[in-house]
């Protein structure tokens, strides 16, 4: 037969005598004990405690789903924080031309396709880069800057920076032509 050890204790509260129990051991299951009364100075009209109180769980509040796959836009000139990596995967980017220095990789519900963006990141410029790919892990504020070698990919890293979306020139009127 397996014996249990139980720990005791009785402390004052406010006047009134207070005994726990808990078992000692790996098992620390609740005890079941029969009532007590304490007799005490203060009375509490008809306050009887059947179950330990336990904290409410925590409801989950969930957003409407338009609002949890809400990504904001670039405006042109404001600046945006990103997450930068890099890929050196070769072939043509999402819009049918070969790879290149210079070119990104972004999510185009943030950085719209043939639009260019300047990169900033530890304080340096990194460049002027066009917006010609996208990826599948590309989502939101992240951007891929496309590198040659994947021992200059490793080398970037992933890097928190900077992006701004480049205003395009206003094209103007041609004299004779509406």
């Amino acid at each position: 037969m397996r014996r249990l050890a139980l720990i005791t204790a009785v402390f004052t509260l406010g006047g009134v005598a207070v005994l726990t129990a808990m078992r000692a051991g790996a098992d620390q299951s609740p005890l079941s004990m029969a009532p007590v009364v304490v007799e005490s100075e203060i009375r509490l009209a008809g306050v009887v405690v059947m179950e330990p109180a336990l904290p409410p769980k925590p409801t989950k509040k969930v957003a409407p789903k338009a609002a949890r796959h809400r990504i904001a836009r670039a405006r042109d000139g404001q600046p945006v924080p990103v997450e930068l990596t890099a890929y050196c995967l070769s072939g043509t980017t999402r819009r049918g031309r070969y790879v290149r220095p210079g070119i990104i990789a972004t999510d185009p519900r943030v950085f719209p396709l043939s639009r260019y963006v300047e990169l900033f990141a530890e304080g340096k410029y990194l460049g002027r880069y066009l917006v010609d790919d996208t990826g599948r892990l590309i989502k939101g504020a992240h951007i891929d800057v496309w590198v040659p070698t994947v021992a200059e990919a490793v080398l970037f890293g992933r890097v928190q920076g900077t992006a701004v979306l480049v205003p395009r020139r206003k094209q103007q009127a041609v004299a004779g032509r509406r």
